[in-house]
């Protein structure tokens, strides 16, 4: 983590950095390509963010015709600069001339430190560990905000148009839809066997044709029958709160002037973000569950006498379900819940005045 000269300095570039470019926010700039290393392999980042989240797609490479790509999903803590991903699902393989060697093999959980050092410079600093296991760090995150992309794909158009209405959520939930669905195998690359001498004998189609197929000679579909992908219906948080079934934790007596809450995650940080509706209202969202709390509070002359206040997951994070652990303190009482929350349920606490 950083110390506090080097706030100090990152915050000096910052400003410098906004001067030349007063087009973008501090909040926009994780946005972009990022290049270098993870545990030592070649990595391009495509990093794309919404709100809280991250969305986007990681290259692990050995040249521009050989690599893995996955699309990623994560975290960036604006007050920490903390940002966290993973990857989330190899979409595309391409092993060129040659045999992929280990680049990509293996999917990684990357946290590391948002940083400037000056002269415009930012990079990401951190560890990459297995995504089942945190505390299994393989190696170093070193990478640095360039300009330009080796690998074209469906987020450039995000990437140079984010500060010009393209950071638009429905526009970024579209693009991941696409995005993160396999890439299809080109034409010229479907296997087409030789018949055997046997179904040669038995075809009479083959005897009439008297040739055969070859990869020299593959079907090739008109450009209009080319399968267009359709992105996936994406559900927004008060939709999932609607058709969620509301599963009843805890009933909490409520007295005094306020009553603070406190979430933690419950088992490994994995990124679980959450959001909370209180009677059927959105109060809070993007909580971001890590081992330190999110702290909110609410004022008791605000609350009816019964009150519902409900959890809803945002996503599972790399380990379903998502668990939380809820502190309560009342009046210097200390309630304590576990709450959980599916694609189907969400985790509801009752708030009554006493």
């Amino acid at each position: 983590m950083r110390t506090g000269w080097q706030k100090r300095y990152c915050f000096r570039g910052l400003l410098v950095f906004l001067l030349l470019k007063t087009e973008e926010s501090a909040s926009q700039m994780i946005t972009g390509t990022w290049k270098g290393q993870i545990n030592k392999k070649k990595v391009e980042l495509k990093i794309i963010q919404k709100g809280d989240s991250l969305f986007g797609t990681s290259y692990y490479y050995e040249s521009i015709n050989t690599y893995r790509r996955y699309s990623i999903k994560g975290y960036f803590d604006g007050r920490t600069n903390e940002t966290i991903w993973w990857d989330d699902q190899l979409i595309d393989e391409k092993k060129g001339k040659l045999a992929l060697g280990s680049p990509g093999k293996v999917p990684y959980l990357s946290n590391a430190d948002f940083n400037c050092p000056g002269s415009g410079k930012m990079i990401l600093e951190g560890k990459a560990s297995l995504i089942n296991d945190r505390d299994n760090i393989k190696g170093a995150v070193d990478l640095v905000k360039t300009g330009n992309s080796i690998f074209k794909d469906e987020w450039d158009f995000i990437i140079d148009n984010y500060t010009e209405g393209a950071n638009d959520p429905t526009i970024i939930d579209s693009v991941a839809a696409i995005a993160s669905s396999p890439a299809p195998v080109p034409v010229n690359e479907i296997m087409i066997t030789k018949p055997t001498e046997m179904q040669k004998r038995d075809d009479p189609v083959f005897n009439v044709r008297k040739r055969e197929l070859s990869t020299a000679d593959p079907f090739k579909p008109a450009p209009s029958m080319l399968p267009v992908p359709i992105p996936e219906t994406i559900q927004t948080i008060e939709e999932k709160f609607v058709k969620r079934e509301k599963i009843f934790a805890v009933e909490i007596p409520v007295i005094g002037d306020s009553i603070e809450l406190r979430f933690y995650d419950n088992a490994e940080i994995d990124g679980d973000s959450i959001s909370l509706f209180l009677n059927n209202r959105m109060i809070f969202q993007h909580i971001f569950l890590k081992a330190s709390p999110y702290i909110i509070k609410i004022a008791v002359s605000e609350l009816n006498e019964t009150n519902e206040l409900v959890m809803v997951a945002e996503n599972l994070g790399s380990i379903p379900p998502n668990t939380s652990y809820m502190l309560a303190i009342v009046n210097n009482i200390r309630y304590e819940a576990m709450l959980k929350s599916t694609e189907e349920t969400s985790a509801s606490i009752r708030l009554v005045k006493k």
